[in-house]
């Protein structure tokens, strides 16, 4: 059984969520996706059981820092791990992000450490439709075509049904046809549609509830579940979201929060 653990669902700027990253879970390991923006990256996957040791696979789907440098954090505490020399941990990315993550890593990190870390990392620089078998899970990346920094989804099977990672930045109509009929699709939506006056989504290329789930709607989507959200609703953001979006989807409209653990059906 697959399941989806929600490390984090904040957008970059949160400081009560983390900012979205999440676990992949399965028999064959964990799958890390993105790493939010700080060492509470280690101290989340701890609250879920899950050692830094069993991460083998990470996936960055672009280069912000709310994404990529909690990574710089995993490296530190990595390299302070026993790891033997077949510990080989995938990287996944694309071009550009490689590069950002190694001009940080520059930056901060000294020369040995970076030596000692990258030793035990496999880097595989995505291109635009690359399939990878990760734990057992065939993944199909993708370019979003976003607005800003080049930034890769994926789509893949979990649990017999077709699950579509868009990153944080609306769909391009450009994957309709790549998204549509899908059972599940992970879509980011800012704020609330009756607030965008307040946080400016669409000047930050994001969404807001309503309109992410209406493209979903009428690309006959089954479920939808929107993150990089604002905090400012705090324990009535997950009930206010749902709200705005069922006015707009028919299906199901999933809004987790920090440390939930989704299992799709």
């Amino acid at each position: 059984m697959e399941k989806i653990i929600m490390l984090g669902v904040g957008h970059g700027a949160t400081l009560d969520l983390y900012n979205t990253c999440f676990v992949i879970q399965n028999e064959g390991g964990n799958f890390l996706i993105d790493t939010g923006g700080s060492i509470e990256i280690v101290k989340r996957l701890n609250q879920m059981n899950i050692e830094l040791s069993s991460i083998k696979d990470i996936f960055v789907s672009h280069s912000h820092t709310d994404h990529l440098l909690g990574l710089i954090w995993m490296f530190k505490r990595m390299a302070t791990l026993k790891l033997d020399s077949n510990h080989k941990v995938n990287l996944y990315c694309n071009d550009l992000t490689y590069d950002a993550i190694i001009k940080v890593a520059e930056q901060v990190l000294s020369e040995g450490l970076i030596k000692k870390v990258f030793s035990n990392f496999n880097i595989q620089i995505l291109t635009d439709g690359n399939k990878k078998i990760i734990h057992n899970i065939e993944y199909t990346f993708f370019d979003i075509r976003a607005k800003g920094p080049k930034q890769y989804g994926f789509e893949c099977t979990l649990n017999n049904k077709k699950l579509v990672f868009l990153g944080d930045e609306p769909l391009n109509k450009e994957l309709f046809d790549r998204v549509k009929n899908s059972d599940y699709v992970m879509h980011e939506a800012f704020c609330l549609d009756s607030e965008q006056d307040i946080f400016h989504p669409y000047e930050k290329n994001h969404s807001t509830a309503k309109s992410a789930c209406e493209v979903m709607n009428e690309l006959n989507v089954k479920n939808i579940i929107l993150y990089h959200t604002e905090e400012s609703h705090k324990e009535k953001r997950k009930e206010l979201y749902i709200e705005e979006g069922k006015k707009y989807f028919n299906g199901n409209v999933l809004v987790p929060n920090d440390l939930e653990i989704l299992e799709l059906k």
